[in-house]
């Protein structure tokens, strides 16, 4: 026996004669690894962005903010594309508007600026043009599309991003604009506020338009110490008679009644040439127009899609409204 080891044992016996026993080292406990679960994040949705892409025309740009400030549900709109749907296989047009209505979440009333986007069913753009008018506008302006930097573009939906927009035959195209707002401080205050009365302009050939059968006439006349704002309705007003009421009411002075006169029948002149163009122009439009442009247009539907509701965002069940604007009319159809 080596001696290190005789010397051990020795140590060992005199300590189990005392009654001392070595404790034994203490076996290792192996502590699990904590299970990480994994994260699942909800799948996007093919087509889940459609109508933040669409452009609200005619929202004044320190809303627009506001209209995605809540994250709103477009289920509806999107589920319109599917097998069933009022929109799938057809080419479809898209533009957007807003409508600031008194709505509530969780009890609380709240004005909110609501987006709408209306989908006009249709084989070819149903306009490239784009209105121009307000309360403040005296004089209603149609103008380009791409004057005010929009235009319809194609939709990609989020599984086809990769590919090439080209190879693509796209279903859905949507109104863009391309202004951006960091270049709004550079701009006029005019053309500033062109974007913000901004409307879709739309022409019916075969609805007249209401322009075309109003016999009325806003008159703004240039009076001092301030203008005569007032309505002259050809059918029903006499001219003579109207003026003696303007300045009975103290609206206009004795010694302006004859420049008054001659203003007032001027304007009548021209909205009733005006009335009879447009009547003319539309004829025309009929006659040169082909059979399957007809038909396009008599078949021609316009869907108006407001959010669905969601625990997160407002209510807006109780303020939908088929109007969509002057030019478009009402929505076949408001979902």
């Amino acid at each position: 026996m080596k001696k290190g080891t005789k010397r051990k044992a020795i140590e060992r016996q005199q300590e189990e004669a005392k009654g001392v026993t070595k404790p034994k080292a203490a076996k290792r406990v192996r502590v699990p690894k904590p299970v990480v679960q994994p994260h699942y994040f909800p799948d996007q949705r093919n087509l889940e962005d459609l109508w933040q892409q669409v452009f609200p025309v005619g929202t004044e740009w320190d809303q627009l903010d506001l209209v995605y400030q809540y994250k709103w549900d477009f289920s509806n709109l999107e589920n319109a594309f599917e097998q069933g749907g009022d929109l799938h296989g057809k080419k479809v047009y898209l533009f957007g508007c807003t409508e600031p209505q008194l709505v509530f979440l969780n009890g609380q009333g709240k004005v909110t600026v609501i987006p709408v986007v209306v989908a006009v069913e249709s084989p070819f753009p149903p306009s490239d043009k784009i209105g121009v008018n307000s309360v403040q506008r005296e004089v209603e302006e149609i103008l380009p599309m791409k004057q005010m930097k929009m235009d319809w573009v194609p939709y990609i939906p989020l599984e086809n991003r990769d590919s090439q927009v080209e190879r693509l035959k796209s279903q859905i195209f949507i109104l863009s604009c391309t202004q951006r707002r960091a270049g709004l401080k550079q701009m006029k205050l005019d053309r500033l506020k062109k974007f913000e009365y901004c409307l879709p302009y739309f022409y019916q050939p075969f609805k007249e338009d209401e322009l075309e059968q109003s016999t009325i006439v806003p008159i703004i006349f240039p009076a001092e110490p301030k203008p005569v704002f007032t309505e002259f309705d050809w059918e029903f007003d006499e001219v003579e008679e109207f003026t003696d009421k303007l300045i009975e009411e103290e609206e206009l002075s004795t010694d302006q009644k004859e420049a008054f006169k001659n203003f007032l029948k001027e304007k009548v002149r021209e909205a009733k040439k005006a009335n009879r163009e447009a009547r003319e122009a539309r004829k025309k439009a009929i006659e040169e127009m082909s059979e399957e442009t007809k038909a396009a247009f008599e078949n021609m539907k316009f869907y108006k899609y407001y959010p669905v509701p969601s625990p997160d965002t407002p209510d807006v069940s109780d303020v939908k409204s088929p109007f969509i604007n002057r030019y478009y009319g009402k929505a076949h159809k408001v979902l």
